[in-house]
């Protein structure tokens, strides 16, 4: 249960500062965006004969870890990763690039978006997007309590939606969060704990 509370208290920051603090000066989504390239080998392979999937959800992982420490700052670390989306296979001898931009933020928590494309390493053909995912990161102290991120300002208008799709997956996250709780407490109440 502290397990859980302390997560939800990492991700489920208001956006504007408490009375008292001081604003932190925003960063442009650009300041942090960057791109973690690797190509794919044996190693990287499933029964399949094609790249596991856990290889580019690590690649994803560290690219978006990049980024929120960059924006933020300091350390960050994943407090969730949800809509991983693995759209086309990842073979070997493929050059995977990931890119990941800071799409949203609130008091101690940010949404990193990321895409992930393959080209072969070999070919001039353009990379083709094999996936994509949203990872919400906390920016932790060095005593591992949340601290305060500085503002994203979106630049772009393709940025401006990014943002815009990020409060709403936002809302979602806290709703089912709220949806689940209200239902363990009914459960545990009805003397139906598991």
């Amino acid at each position: 249960m502290a397990a859980r509370h302390k997560v939800e208290a990492m991700t489920d920051q208001a956006t504007a500062p408490e009375s008292g603090t001081e604003q932190i000066p925003g960063k442009p989504t650009s300041a942090s965006r960057t791109t973690l390239s690797h190509i794919m080998t044996h190693n990287d392979t499933n029964l399949l004969g094609t790249v596991h999937g856990g290889v580019i959800m690590k690649l994803v992982d560290d690219a978006a870890g990049a980024v929120a420490g960059r924006h933020s700052g300091g350390p960050a670390v994943t407090a969730s990763m949800d809509e991983m989306a693995f759209l086309e296979p990842v073979r070997v001898g493929d050059l995977v690039h990931v890119k990941a931009q800071v799409n949203w933020t609130g008091r101690t928590s940010m949404e990193v978006g990321v895409r992930v494309l393959a080209e072969r390493w070999n070919e001039s053909a353009p990379a083709t997007q094999v996936g994509s995912a949203y990872l919400v990161f906390a920016a932790v102290d060095a005593d591992g309590k949340p601290r305060a991120v500085p503002p994203v300002l979106p630049e772009t208008e393709k940025d401006r939606r990014r943002y815009q799709e990020a409060q709403i997956r936002r809302t979602h996250r806290l709703a089912r969060r709220r949806a689940i709780v209200e239902l363990r407490e009914k459960r545990a109440a009805e003397g139906l704990e598991d």
